[in-house]
């Protein structure tokens, strides 16, 4: 079990990223959440097996097709045992 935090910068806002991120983090079966910040990115967290953080982190690398991603701050934090994937 890892957990990763994100920022992601970018024309990333109104591009449908935070509905995005919750359909794959469900399908893939992480846990956390992602919210819109008032500087215009978004952040999010991941918590799960190794492999599925990580295709989520490479995921918001990306983001949706309408997205343009400039940059995407990544941390390690400990894992809290979150259940389920939220859009705040």
């Amino acid at each position: 079990m890892i957990r990763r935090r994100v920022v992601v910068k970018g024309d990333v806002q109104g591009v449908f990223f935070r509905d995005s991120t919750h359909d794959r983090a469900q399908s893939r079966g992480v846990a956390g959440w992602v919210t819109n910040r008032g500087d215009g990115a978004v952040e999010a967290v991941f918590e799960g097996d190794d492999d599925a953080v990580e295709s989520m982190v490479r995921f918001v690398r990306e983001g949706p097709r309408r997205a343009e991603v400039r940059d995407v701050d990544v941390s390690e934090e400990e894992p809290e045992g979150l259940e389920g994937f939220e859009v705040r």
